[in-house]
């Protein structure tokens, strides 16, 4: 059987995934990375520990295809999104990557908003001024130490990644992932020197040349890429691989993938929409036929990431999961609200200096109440996207997709179709962001011949349908105006500051 391999370089580790025609996983291999916080707000990564996980994982996969006799057809790469990476000519990274949840551009950002420049940003990148996209990330690096050399490479880990993989041939990047770096305009689809004098981009960088999304990069060199010698050629950030991995090829579809964040998406088609309050555009994918599919995104920062902080921060719960049984032995949160803001507040509030905040406690508060708070959070967050998109493009939304680790819970899916009044369909390959990279890949390799090949091997593995019951409904009215309370007391509790 002819595979496609996807990496899918995530935040909290990196996973290896090959496809079959059919859309189905035949072999998998995950390994975590170390999360670095050397200062309270900063986030980073190793990127040698990124290349060498990496490898790693597509060791274990290639050999688990070996064994079967299956031919890799190309590999598809999936990364998180807006994190920086430096390097050198002989691919030594410079510093540590700075990871998109980092907030110490805060004070930057805020300077440049002050200076009156978010209209021109919003315009060319669709984005909004925050330290979580790269320019301001890649500018702190230039200040930073020694600065940076002439001639770095920089990029995002999909660069530095396809950069190893070719044994240092191919420096370059998609449409998709340029559109999250600020420094990308999303109409002209070019690299703008204005935005990049804007934020303080060092002069003599070299930048990763911007191709579309399918199509060949570069081939593998073997000794880097577990013996294979094979066309690297699909490239999408993570949230677009996952709404191209969950067929959502007609404007109106719409995905939420819960990871370490949740990303709302949604197809607008080809036609650039005008910057919308509170959301992103962005570009979905590029398939090299002239045209480019843009989507409506709102980032949610802290959602698996939040359990994470039940596990390790708190030590409430021993594995992430048992958050989803253990938010089901209450039957509610006993009126506590706790708003996941740890790095601040994304769409649709974006708001770099709100922290996280609980509310409600009282001596009959418990354990199971705070995991069913963090498990709501993420409904509740979700909702104001999702209303947040209906108002901007001014229709409904049928379905929500979704997938993501915490789509497992039961609990929170049931939740989610209920406070949005749609049906919330879990995909029955859960891994979409890995799907989407192999799709992009093998489209241009002609694995899968066309759109409509892809959307016939989507399937849900479960739908939840959203509750009639008019008791319930003005229960959630309440609770909902309950949750935009606790979001109020956690909004601008910081000033900006900027190490």
């Amino acid at each position: 059987m002819t595979v496609v391999i996807a990496i899918d370089a995530g935040t909290t580790g990196v996973r290896a995934m090959a496809f079959g025609s059919d859309g189905m996983p035949c072999a998998s291999a995950y390994g975590e990375l170390t999360q670095h916080f050397p200062r309270p707000g900063w986030v980073e990564h190793d990127a040698d520990e990124i290349w060498t996980v990496t490898r790693a994982m597509l060791a274990q996969v290639a050999a688990a295809l070996a064994d079967t006799g299956n031919t890799v057809a190309a590999i598809g790469i999936t990364n998180q999104r807006e994190t920086v990476v430096v390097w050198d000519a002989d691919g030594r990274p410079l510093r540590r990557a700075i990871v998109w949840q980092d907030r110490r551009t805060a004070q930057a950002c805020a300077a440049l908003e002050a200076d009156g420049h978010l209209p021109v940003i919003r315009q060319a990148t669709g984005l909004v001024l925050d330290p979580y996209f790269s320019a301001s990330k890649l500018a702190w690096l230039g200040r930073s130490g020694h600065g940076l050399p002439t001639g770095t490479r920089w990029g995002t880990v999909d660069s530095f990644l396809l950069w190893k993989l070719t044994g240092g041939a191919v420096h370059a990047t998609d449409a998709s992932n340029a559109s999250r770096t600020s420094l990308y305009d999303i109409g002209s689809r070019s690299w703008s020197a204005e935005l990049a004098g804007l934020f303080g981009v060092p002069a003599g960088l070299i930048w990763p040349e911007v191709r579309p999304s399918s199509g060949r990069f570069g081939m593998t060199v073997p000794e880097h890429a577990a013996g294979l010698a094979v066309p690297v050629s699909g490239i999408a950030g993570d949230q677009q691989a996952a709404l191209f991995g969950q067929a959502c090829f007609s404007p109106g579809m719409t995905k939420n993938t819960y990871g370490t964040g949740s990303f709302v998406l949604m197809n607008v088609g080809p036609a650039m929409p005008d910057p919308a309050a509170g959301l992103l555009t962005t570009v979905a994918w590029d398939l090299g036929d002239g045209a480019v599919t843009y989507a409506l995104e709102g980032a949610i920062f802290a959602t698996g990431s939040a359990v994470q902080w039940l596990r390790d921060g708190l030590g409430i719960i021993g594995e992430s999961a048992e958050v989803g049984p253990l938010a089901e032995s209450v039957p509610d949160t006993g009126g506590v609200y706790l708003v996941p803001a740890f790095t601040g507040l994304g769409s649709p509030w974006w708001d770099p200096n709100a922290r996280g905040t609980i509310v409600g406690i009282t001596r009959g508060t418990t354990r199971a109440h705070l995991a069913r708070a963090v498990v709501e959070a993420m409904a509740w967050q979700t909702l104001d996207v999702v209303d947040a998109m209906r108002a901007t493009a001014g229709t409904p939304i049928a379905e929500l997709r979704v997938d993501g680790g915490a789509s497992a819970m039961p609990l929170l899916l049931g939740m989610q179709a209920d406070v949005l009044g749609v049906p919330v369909a879990r995909a029955r390959v859960a891994e979409t962001t890995a799907l989407g990279a192999a799709y992009l890949a093998g489209l241009a390799e002609g694995v899968w011949g066309s759109l409509d090949d892809i959307e016939d091997n989507w399937q849900a593995d479960v739908r939840f349908q959203p509750s009639l019951d008019e008791t319930r409904l003005a229960a959630i009215r309440t609770r909902r105006v309950d949750w935009q309370r606790a979001v109020a007391r956690s909004r601008d509790w910081v000033s900006p500051q900027e190490p």
